[in-house]
């Protein structure tokens, strides 16, 4: 069950330069934040509903850098906020869609989190993501 969009992802070279842009909107990052297992650097915009994330990549190999060699910068992903990652993955998996990840890992702000190919979303990578309680 699907509660909300999450986020918009978007690969940037660099969160600062990249910063400058939604500060001409009157928006700031308000959060940056290491992923290590995705080799990545987050920043955050909150809106009123939906947030924006900034990802750099920390290292050339990884996902983030693969996708702005290939395609520049821009849009990267959609993330929903689910209730259990692991049961949505089992239902699209029995569904026939393709995954990225069978399995959940952890990602940014606590949460688990695996992506859908795009090949099964429309041209679309899509995230989901489920908070962790603690």
């Amino acid at each position: 069950m699907l509660k909300k969009i999450d986020h918009i992802g978007i690969a940037v070279k660099n969160l600062e330069n990249a910063a400058v842009f939604y500060k001409a909107l009157g928006i700031k990052i308000s959060h940056i934040e290491e992923v290590p297992e995705q080799k990545i650097r987050v920043g955050f915009i909150y809106t009123s509903e939906t947030a924006i994330e900034l990802l750099e990549p920390l290292d050339s190999d990884s996902p983030v850098a693969k996708f702005i060699e290939k395609k520049g910068e821009g849009m990267h992903h959609i993330c929903f906020k689910v209730h259990d990652v692991r049961t949505m993955l089992t239902t699209l998996k029995n569904k026939g869609y393709r995954l990225i990840d069978n399995e959940p890992k952890s990602g940014a702000h606590n949460t688990l989190i695996a992506f859908v190919h795009p090949k099964s979303a429309n041209g679309v990578l899509i995230e989901l993501s489920q908070d962790i309680i603690q």
